[in-house]
């Protein structure tokens, strides 16, 4: 994965889409695009997006049987992807069923795109997790617990919170990707984020990736507050 945040382009439609990556002008970007932008605008906005230059993270927390998750990312390898995600949750037999989609469907010559499972999601506390998936685990062994099945299963990483990173590279290995949403610069709001860190912080709590939405999309100057975070991750 390269170096460079994710932004989290979480907008309703392309036209909103399109004027903030405007405000970008040359810039190679590493974008996400989730369900609603995607389930909003389909397939036609990665190829547009790609044509741009910038590579994508398709964001859509996939989770169902084998055999359906099977076809769903054979197809969506065909897009060109560079990361595409499941749930975790969803089984060792999934997940695997996830990975040999994606080499089926990618293009001869090509690389596959890097697949990644959610553990947990960074707006789900503790409490909320023991009372309504019954996990009576702490939430740092379920994520734990999560990335090791994700790991043996042969996928590339886990999206994880920040604060789980460290953990999780010593039951895998340096080279799992942890990608961690909930990033917040000191003083921002955490709106419906629970698990938050800065860009420095994640760095040295054993992030690999960091994935950036309203610190950047909601700036007066989203390219300012892309580079203050670009520079504030990369500082090792």
């Amino acid at each position: 994965m390269e170096e460079r945040p994710v932004i989290a382009l979480d907008y309703s439609n392309w036209e909103e889409a399109k004027l903030f990556l405007q405000s970008f002008h040359d810039e190679r970007l590493f974008v996400k695009v989730g369900m609603e932008l995607f389930y909003q605008s389909g397939p036609t906005i990665v190829e547009t997006i790609k044509a741009q230059g910038h590579h994508i993270f398709l964001d859509l927390k996939l989770h169902d049987i084998p055999n359906t998750i099977y076809q769903a990312l054979k197809g969506l390898a065909a897009l060109q992807i560079d990361m595409v995600n499941v749930h975790a949750a969803g089984g060792m037999n999934m997940m695997k069923a996830a990975l040999e989609g994606l080499e089926a469907g990618t293009p001869a010559g090509m690389q596959r795109p890097l697949l990644i499972a959610v553990t947990q999601l960074t707006s789900t506390t503790e409490e909320q997790m023991q009372k309504e998936q019954l996990i009576s685990k702490t939430l740092q062994t379920s994520v734990v617990h999560y990335a090791r099945l994700t790991y043996e299963a042969g996928l590339d990483g886990v999206v994880c919170s920040a604060l789980e990173a460290a953990h999780i590279c010593r039951e895998t290995n340096e080279h799992f990707l942890r990608v961690t949403p909930g990033i917040r610069l000191p003083g921002e709001a955490v709106h419906d984020q629970k698990r938050v860190v800065t860009p420095e912080d994640a760095r040295k709590l054993g992030a690999t990736g960091i994935v950036v939405g309203r610190s950047i999309t909601e700036s007066a100057s989203p390219l300012t507050a892309y580079l203050k975070i670009k520079e504030a991750w990369e500082e090792k």
